[in-house]
Parts: C-alpha cells; structure tokens; sequence
C-alpha cells in the first residue's frame, strides 16, 4: 500500500533544493563540478547484507523484481552487487535473452563474485568494477538499475547519479531499497532521496514502504533533461523520520 503520495514526495524534494557547500579538499577531483552532499555518509557495509537464505526465507529478492518489473529478455544493472545475491537471481530472471551487469567498487569483492558466475555457469552475466562517484555505465543500455542497501554509502550522490543517468534506455527505471533512518547509521530518509534523485535530473514514479525488505522502495526514471553540474542545487534540511521521533 503506498503510505505517502508520489505528490507529497515530489514538492517536498523541490522545497528543499539548495544552494552549494564548501569544504572541498575532501573530494575526488572528479566530483568537484558537482555541488557537495550536505549529509553525513555511512562507511562500506557488510557484503553479506544477511544470509541469503534468511533473504530468500523472506521473499526479498522476488518481491523487488516483481515490482521493479523484471521480464525475461530485459537488461540490468546490479550496482553494489557484493556476492551477487541479486545478480544470480536476475540472471535467472531475465533469462538467456537477457543480460546482468554486476558492478562494484571493491575488486576483491568482485573476484569473489566472477568465480561464483562461473561456478554456476551465468552465461548472461557480465562484472565490472566502478568508482565511487562513476558507476561506470555504458550509455543507452540498461531497463532496470538496482541501488539496494547501497545508495546511503555513496558518497557524492550528485556526480554518481548525473553519471548513471545516461545509461537508461528509453523507458528504464532505477529501482531502490533502502532504510528511513539517518545516512550515517546505514539508510536515507526518501524524502531526501527523492530531493537528491530530482536535483540530479530523474523523476520519481514509485514509493511505497516495505517492511519485507526491511525499509522502502522507490522507483525513478530519467527526467526529459539531465542539468548541467554546476546548475545542481544539493538538498538540505532533511531528516529521517527515525530522527524526527516516528517509531
């Protein structure tokens, strides 16, 4: 059931664009066109989120294909992919007609991961390794991008998305999972995600909490115009509802 509307997301992501920060010296020079993130980041979690048993046990991985609307034959990319527990069941999904792009920013992770493809033979599954502020994405390419138990770790959020951006077909969507609680303590308000989503150019077409997968999911498609960096205004102000006292 969707407990807060789209509508209210959307203005509340507008209201709380915002002019830039200083404080640079802390930053990659490839993000230092993009407006800094007026937020606290949480450090690189665990790979192994929980047991993917425990996550099957649950219905997680089936519940965000469904409604991310994964079909056989679609193109997707698994970003922050870890051990691949989404990986191996979209490949599974999207079938033989279909590809997987899994990409992450930890080589030794993704050495782990490129054995598990070819232990169990995912003849549609490719590996790539990004950066923090580049998922590193080839343009016009993907129906579906996956940010999930990720998003809150990236860093610089602006670069990061202004970049992903071009890497949707037409018609494609990023779909994301993540926790209303404060960045630092591994998780993001959505009405933040939702400001940071807009500034760097996308729309958001689907919210709804998820206590299934232990937070919310939302959905964005590109907007009609990608700005440029230095147009990009960085959200302020916005505290998770765990910080504002919900229980």
């Amino acid at each position: 059931m969707l407990v807060r509307p789209l509508a209210l997301l959307c203005l509340a992501a507008s209201l709380a664009l915002a002019g830039c920060q200083p404080g640079e010296s802390d930053r990659p020079d490839s993000a230092r066109d993009f407006p800094k993130a007026d937020r606290p980041v949480s450090d690189l979690g665990s790979n192994q989120f929980s047991t993917e048993t425990a996550r099957d046990n649950r219905g997680e991985a089936e519940t965000v294909m469904d409604l991310a609307g994964i079909e056989p034959g679609m193109t997707v990319a698994d970003i922050g992919a870890g051990e691949g527990y989404y990986t191996v069941r979209l490949a599974e999904r999207v079938g033989a007609g279909g590809r997987v792009l899994a990409q992450d920013i930890d080589r030794e992770v993704l050495d782990r991961l490129g054995n598990r493809v070819e232990r169990e033979r995912l003849d549609n599954v490719s590996i790539k390794l990004g950066e923090g502020d580049d998922p590193k994405l080839p343009a016009d390419s993907f129906d579906r991008i996956f940010l999930v138990h990720m998003y809150h770790e990236v860093r610089e959020p602006y670069a990061f998305l202004w970049r992903l951006w071009p890497a949707l077909r037409e018609g494609g969507q990023v779909s994301v999972v993540d926790v209303d609680r404060p960045t630092d303590q591994h998780g993001i308000a959505p009405l933040l995600l939702a400001c940071e989503f807009k500034a760097a150019g996308f729309r958001l077409v689907a919210f709804r909490d998820a206590p299934e997968l232990a937070g919310y999911y939302a959905q964005f498609e590109a907007a009609a115009n990608r700005p440029e960096p230095g147009a990009i205004k960085p959200c302020r102000g916005i505290a998770s509802s765990a910080s504002n006292g919900r229980k």
